[in-house]
């Protein structure tokens, strides 16, 4: 069989994760990482003692700080950058020949929206393809799923999805990720969906987190409620997704929906769970004004929740779409300090509320 040749833009948990997940399947993998340290350490521990500290990398994993040099020669191209630097890192790149030929199919792991002049926010491929030549319009690929990357790293059997409007390289990146043995791939041609549930579901898992805490010692809150608010968080991305021109509400009951859901609430290794916890019980609000505040200071969390950034443009988008979003506007109401989040768990969970979004879904 050929050696796909392999470039990961970014040398954070997730990108030094597929990125050695690939290399154990017998590809040619080359990492870019903008810091001279996990270059170094991937080059000469075979461990990104930064991102993902403890975890044995394999040793056909190469790393550098050179991108052009990365995303030269490729067959593929993953971007695993933070949404906020995802154009001006593609921007790093563009230039070279076999970019501007098309000729490497380019996707990513990016997960969340990315802010616009016009108040509304962009999906991650769109983004991307803005920033790419013409020839990669409606060709890039996305790729989610239930993917925590401490599990990656070790091997453990996990479901990713790779989307595309483009068919065939929706096929071509499943069947380079088929390539490792602990990844189960699928294709999907709904990438608005699937980016969708990405984002969303990270909002979803900051409120569990909050209700977690929470039900340790309440007596209204439990294990129950918990399911609940699982369930009517697939309604809520399901909700925003077709708004947003996803056409397959199938989407959202697949790997990349409920999947990535799930095992965002409930996994030890989930940012998103934790930080709703942290706000229960320790206060973590308390170090900021509001969400504006709490974005711009974002690092003196001391882990990224991405749920916190993407609740601010989930605000945006129900706002525009005319959508009633309980979970989404509760874990928002909290952040920008309008209410406790007790005060908004307790709302949440009423009768009405739930009434409500079930109503709005026998509509569609």
């Amino acid at each position: 069989m050929e050696q796909n040749k392999v470039c990961i833009i970014g040398g954070g948990a997730w990108g030094t994760a597929l990125g050695t997940a690939l290399a154990r399947g017998g590809n040619a993998v080359e990492l870019w990482a903008l810091e001279d340290e996990v270059v170094s350490s991937i080059n000469n521990e075979h461990e990104n003692k930064m991102y993902l500290p403890g975890y044995k990398l394999d040793k056909n994993l190469k790393a550098t700080g050179d991108i052009k040099a990365a995303a030269t020669g490729k067959d593929f191209i993953i971007l695993a950058t933070p949404s906020l630097f995802l154009e001006s890192t593609i921007k790093k790149f563009t230039d070279l020949p076999d970019i501007q030929n098309g000729t490497p199919i380019i996707g990513s792991v990016t997960k969340g929206f990315v802010p616009s002049s016009n108040n509304y926010p962009k999906l991650i491929l769109e983004t991307m393809e803005e920033a790419l030549p013409p020839c990669y319009k409606d060709c890039t690929v996305y790729i989610a799923g239930p993917s925590h990357a401490e599990e990656v790293a070790l091997g453990k059997i996990t479901g990713l999805i790779s989307a595309s409007l483009h068919h065939r390289n929706a096929v071509k990146m499943r069947d380079l990720l088929r390539t490792s043995s602990c990844i189960l791939p699928y294709a999907s041609f709904d990438p608005i969906g699937v980016q969708i549930c990405a984002a969303v579901k990270n909002v979803i898992a900051t409120v569990y987190g909050m209700l977690d805490a929470m039900a340790e010692t309440s007596e209204i809150f439990g294990d129950n409620t918990e399911s609940l608010l699982l369930a009517a968080g697939v309604t809520e991305m399901m909700k925003i997704g077709l708004a947003m021109g996803s056409p397959y509400p199938q989407t959202f009951a697949s790997v990349s929906g409920v999947g990535d859901l799930d095992v965002t609430c409930k996994s030890k290794y989930g940012r998103n769970r934790r930080f709703g916890q942290d706000i229960v019980k320790t206060d973590m609000l308390s170090k900021f004004q509001n969400l504006d505040d709490l974005i711009a200071n974002i690092k003196k969390v001391g882990y990224l929740p991405e749920g916190a950034v993407a609740c601010k443009y989930v605000k945006q988008i129900a706002e525009q779409k005319s959508l009633k979003l309980p979970i989404c506007e509760s874990l928002y109401k909290v952040l920008n300090k309008e209410c406790s989040p007790k005060e908004c768990l307790i709302q949440l969970v009423s009768r009405d509320n739930m009434k409500a979004l079930a109503l709005s879904m026998k509509k569609r």
